[in-house]
C-alpha cells in the first residue's frame, strides 16, 4: 500500500514487494501465488480501512438512515482520497471480496433499520453502487491513475483551441458545460472537476430519492 500511495499501482509487483521486504523474489511465492494475490490483498486492506473510518463516523445513534449512509459514504470517500489508485483497482477485481461485501452490508443494514423495504433497499444498493465505496466513475475524462491535480491542470491548459472549437460545433452543450464547469485549479480529487462537491450532490439526490420511494411504497 505504501508503494502504491507513493508511486502508483503500476509500481506494485512481486519483485518490488520482495525488495521492500529485503527478501528474494522467489520467496514471496511461498506466501502469494502471483501479483493478483497482492492486488486482492490491497482491496481487502482498503475495505478494512473503509469499515474502520465508517465506524468512527457513525458512533452516535442516527435517527435518519440517510445520515448514516451519507456518513458511511463520505467516510469511504476520505479513504479513496488517501489512496487514489483504489477505485480503478476495486473495479478491476473479478469477484466481490468478503471485506467489500461487509461495507455493502453495513450500508444495507442502515437502510433496513431506517424502515426501507428490501425491495427499495435493493434498488438503493444498485443506485448507490460505488458511492458506498467512496467513488464514482467519471464520464468526462478524469486524469489517469497516479496523476496529480497539477497534471490535470496542465492537460487542460494544453488543450488545442482549434480542437475545442471543433468540439463545440459537434457537441455544443457538452463543450459549453466543460468550459463552464471544468476546474483547472482542483485539489487531488479523483478527477478534473470539483468531484467532492459533485459526489456529495449526487449522494444527496440518491438518498432523498430513495427516501421518497420508500414513503410512496408505504
Amino acid at each position: 500500500m505504501q508503494v502504491a500511495d507513493a508511486e502508483g499501482l503500476a509500481a506494485v509487483s512481486m519483485r518490488r514487494l520482495a525488495t521492500e521486504l529485503k527478501v528474494e523474489a522467489m520467496s514471496i511465492y511461498h506466501h502469494l501465488a502471483n501479483k493478483d494475490a497482492i492486488l486482492d490483498g490491497l482491496v481487502e486492506l482498503i475495505a478494512r480501512e473503509i469499515l474502520a473510518e465508517s465506524a468512527s463516523a457513525t458512533v452516535e445513534p442516527v435517527s435518519d438512515w440517510r445520515d448514516e449512509v451519507r456518513a458511511r459514504s463520505l467516510a469511504a470517500r476520505r479513504v479513496m482520497m488517501r489512496h487514489p489508485w483504489a477505485p480503478s483497482l476495486i473495479t478491476s477485481r473479478r469477484a466481490i471480496p468478503f471485506e467489500i461485501q461487509a461495507v455493502f452490508e453495513a450500508v444495507l443494514a442502515a437502510m433496513i433499520r431506517g424502515g426501507l423495504s428490501y425491495r427499495i433497499a435493493h434498488r438503493g444498493m444498485h443506485a448507490l453502487s460505488s458511492m458506498a465505496l467512496g467513488f464514482v466513475n467519471e464520464p468526462f475524462s478524469p486524469p489517469a491513475e497516479g496523476s496529480s491535480s497539477s497534471d490535470a491542470a496542465a492537460e487542460i491548459d494544453a488543450l488545442d483551441p482549434a480542437m475545442i472549437a471543433a468540439m463545440a460545433d459537434v457537441f455544443p452543450h457538452t463543450a459549453a458545460m466543460v468550459a463552464e464547469e471544468l476546474h483547472a485549479e482542483s485539489d487531488a480529487m479523483l478527477g478534473w472537476c470539483d468531484s467532492q462537491t459533485e459526489f456529495e450532490f449526487t449522494l444527496g439526490l440518491l438518498l432523498d430519492g430513495l427516501d421518497q420511494a420508500a414513503r410512496s411504497e408505504a
